[in-house]
């Protein structure tokens, strides 16, 4: 038992050894170049008294300061080292160039092609579409019922006919004939809605928006429209329902502008 221990600290002292004679040359050398070590070579062979080695002009004929002249291995001195030096943007020509961000003069909300109607060729005065379109798939449905109904007086005491199919007929009559009453002609157009949510609101409007929606059973189309004051950032807003039909003010809303709009 002490003979291992003895052996164990033989070992761990010709270890010591030669870790402190391999480190001993780096240290001085890291802290004066100028010394006989300062330039060391690691040669890889795993050898501890092979790697150390003098170089004696690890630089050549090159600048210490290229590293590309170095050989594999060397450690530089440290005065020939790169120090850092602060770039000037104002001095670079190269500094702004080519790192592909614009400036924020140059910087404009674009819409996507298929929603850019300028872009698409679509220019000119802009008719919105009228709500009496909605009476097309109502008639659409009160001649499909019919047919459906002649069918069925066509074919009495045929095994396929039941009264399945006069209960679907009655149903897509009352569906077209909801569209039909649903299909009201649209005579105030956004316009005309605008002007009359800048005299409902009370102050001078700047920017403003209108959407098309439809109001009570009978599917009454109204339209809302959203304005907000011409200051810069706007200070008011309001929602205003316009009837779409005769032009009267449904329902107006006022109040201060919560949005931040710095």
């Amino acid at each position: 038992m002490y003979r291992d221990v003895r052996e164990r600290g033989r070992t761990t002292a010709s270890v010591r050894a030669q870790f402190e004679a391999t480190v001993a040359p780096m240290h001085e050398a890291f802290v004066d170049p100028s010394a006989e070590h300062a330039d060391l070579r690691l040669d890889g062979t795993g050898d501890l008294d092979a790697n150390l080695d003098v170089v004696a002009d690890p630089c050549g004929s090159s600048p210490c300061g290229d590293s590309s002249s170095w050989p594999p291995g060397v450690w530089p001195p440290v005065d020939s080292l790169p120090v850092n030096e602060r770039i000037d943007p104002a001095e670079d020509a190269d500094f702004n160039e080519g790192d592909g961000s614009p400036d924020d003069g140059e910087v404009r909300d674009v819409l996507p092609d298929d929603l850019d109607a300028r872009g698409a060729g679509l220019v000119g005065p802009y008719m919105f579409p009228d709500n009496d379109r909605r009476r097309i798939p109502g008639i659409l449905y009160l001649l499909l019922a019919a047919t459906t109904v002649v069918l069925v007086v066509m074919s009495n005491g045929s095994p396929l006919v039941d009264g399945g199919l006069v209960a679907g007929s009655v149903g897509l009559a009352l569906v077209g004939l909801y569209h039909l009453q649903g299909g009201w002609s649209l005579d105030i157009d956004e316009a005309d809605a605008l002007v009359a949510a800048v005299r409902a609101v009370g102050f001078p409007v700047g920017h403003a928006s209108a959407q098309m929606a439809w109001r009570g059973l009978r599917s009454r189309p109204t339209w809302r429209v959203l304005v907000y004051s011409n200051e810069s950032p706007p200070e008011r807003r309001g929602l205003v329902f316009v009837d779409g039909v005769d032009g009267e003010v449904v329902a107006t809303h006022t109040e201060d502008n919560p949005e931040d709009w710095s």
